[in-house]
């Protein structure tokens, strides 16, 4: 038993951090790691404007109502406002808009500057399909770990408040408005894990080594600062683990099979606290 716990802890941590060092001291020993490095300062400039574009224009779509009227498309943007503002619909389609606002930053900026800035391949930042789910087991067993974690907090009425933001009412069906929702939430995900896990720590890993994933770890915990206190701290674990997940396999994709299931499983455990399935 003592051999093959060595023989994984080996495997999963040290091989792994000892790949992430050699790359790192490769990059260190050129004579082009004494200059100033443009891509970490790329990278983390991009970071910030995709932040603040977050957090002034994520529940607001003014902006595009005023962007098509300078564009002389009056008629574009009245009809998008009355789209928009619709009362039966309204609070839908701004949750819908949030999180495809969200993937839209999260994913099209980091891609311009990884395309035109760096000249490099978006695929390589952590979206490579080849042997994504080669560690698929991983998922299997960190979900199994955090499931019985959800199932406790949920109990919590700061949690049960929060979650899931598109509240639903006693015997209103889930579908569509929930699952178009739910289907929201997902595609803001991909955006999220590809922006910290993808674009933040393989745009820094030849800097920073094993330490981007704390360099990415930060503002990741930052964006939770409205969520439960819990979730805050939570984050930081979660930022840790899914960034190490994402040097050792070199793709986000497990990482955000992992946070998409998880916050499917909080939405439900939550409306089943509130007692919307009885």
């Amino acid at each position: 038993m003592a051999d093959l716990l060595r023989r994984f802890w080996n495997y999963f941590f040290v091989e792994p951090w000892q790949r992430i060092d050699r790359e790192n001291r490769a990059f260190l020993a050129r004579e082009e790691s004494r200059c100033v490095d443009g891509k970490v300062v790329w990278v983390l400039l991009t970071a910030g404007v995709v932040l603040t574009l977050q957090a002034y224009l994520d529940s607001y779509h003014d902006w595009i109502v005023g962007l098509l009227r300078l564009l002389g498309l009056d008629r574009a943007g009245a009809r998008f406002d009355a789209f928009m503002t619709d009362p039966e619909d309204a609070r839908l389609k701004g949750y819908v808009y949030w999180a495809l606002f969200s993937f839209a930053t999260y994913v099209f900026l980091p891609c311009l500057v990884i395309l035109f800035v760096f000249r490099e391949r978006v695929r390589d930042y952590g979206l490579k399909p080849r042997g994504a789910f080669a560690d698929w087991w991983i998922y299997v067993v960190l979900f199994g770990v955090m499931l019985p974690i959800l199932f406790v907090i949920s109990h919590n009425a700061h949690f049960q408040q929060t979650y899931p933001f598109y509240k639903i009412q006693p015997g209103q069906p889930l579908w569509p408005r929930f699952w178009v929702w739910e289907l929201s939430y997902g595609v803001q995900f991909i955006g999220l894990e590809f922006f910290f896990r993808g674009f933040m720590v393989h745009g820094t890993k030849h800097r920073f080594g094993f330490y981007a994933i704390f360099v990415m770890t930060v503002p990741y915990c930052m964006i939770h600062f409205r969520k439960p206190m819990p979730e805050t701290l939570g984050a930081l674990v979660a930022g840790i683990a899914l960034g190490f997940l994402s040097l050792k396999t070199r793709s986000i994709w497990i990482g955000t099979a992992l946070h998409m299931s998880m916050a499917l499983s909080m939405d439900f455990l939550c409306m089943w606290r509130q007692g919307l399935f009885s």
